[in-house]
């Protein structure tokens, strides 16, 4: 995993993504699921391109139920951008990048 990757808990979350300055991409998934393993060297790449404008966190859905309920996560990979602390976008299941820096895009502006 790359160091641009934040790893979120249930424990962390509040502070690392509501209260988050700058908007934060979460990508919720588990390690059994083949298209979150598919995605993750995309998210890799998104937390690189977008480091300095975007921060990017994984939150395991097994090891963290708190979180992923409180967002009525019920199939992964679910991708959820945050701004503000408020849900501004949210993905679900696998995706080619250039979908996923479109939507970023239009939601960072």
């Amino acid at each position: 995993m790359s160091q641009h990757l934040k790893i979120l808990t249930d424990n962390n979350f509040e502070q690392e993504v509501l209260k988050s300055s700058k908007p934060v991409l979460v990508d919720f998934w588990a390690s059994w699921c083949q298209p979150c393993l598919a995605l993750a060297p995309i998210i890799d790449e998104i937390a690189k391109e977008y480091g300095d404008k975007l921060v990017v966190g994984k939150i395991n859905v097994d090891e963290n139920p708190v979180v992923p309920s409180q967002y009525m996560i019920f199939s992964i990979p679910t991708l959820i951008l945050f701004k503000n602390g408020e849900m501004k976008g949210k993905v679900v299941g696998f995706k080619p990048k250039a979908e996923l820096t479109k939507l970023i895009d239009q939601l960072l502006k």
